[in-house]
């Protein structure tokens, strides 16, 4: 995924606020997840059009940490994500 690419929410989940987590069920698939941490920013960032870009400047400008590990975290969490087909 190109960093510039733009990012739309492709299925409307169930999502669960439980502790800090998000749970999430796909009812269509019958599975469920369990994002935590950062993940549920990123989430959060998702659910409006962005790119990968927007989301990895937003999260530099909140965290401390280095834009190569950002970027890494933040392109592994999307590609997780487009491979279960909630993204486009």
């Amino acid at each position: 995924m190109d960093k510039t690419a733009t990012i739309v929410m492709k299925k409307k989940l169930n999502v669960t606020d439980l502790a800090g987590e998000k749970v999430m069920v796909d009812f269509e698939t019958g599975k469920y997840f369990l994002i935590k941490g950062v993940g549920n920013d990123i989430w959060d960032m998702l659910q409006e059009e962005t790119t990968p870009a927007r989301i990895i400047e937003q999260l530099l400008s909140e965290y401390e940490v280095t834009p190569e590990e950002c970027e890494r975290s933040v392109m592994e969490f999307l590609s997780k994500m487009q491979e279960l087909k909630f993204i486009d």
